[in-house]
């Protein structure tokens, strides 16, 4: 199982939360919407130009920038 950053899975690919950065912008936002450790999320689709990603996590789907995928890690 190898722990990779959010930001590098591709649609179709899932995985599970390891850690948020304790640091990143939107850290409680993000908490408040599942991304919790042991939380799976899946790539569901990019857009065009890369940005906004689109995922699901817990039942939800919801569309995050690219930017913001970073200090995400999940694992595979």
């Amino acid at each position: 199982m190898d722990d990779v950053p959010l930001a590098t899975l591709h649609p179709g690919q899932s995985g599970h939360v390891v850690s948020l950065d304790r640091e990143h912008p939107l850290r409680r936002r993000l908490l408040e919407l599942g991304f919790v450790r042991g939380a799976r999320v899946t790539v569901v689709r990019c857009a065009p130009m890369g940005d906004p990603t689109e995922l699901r996590i817990g039942g939800s789907a919801l569309a995050l920038r690219r930017a913001d995928l970073h200090g995400i890690t999940v694992r595979q």
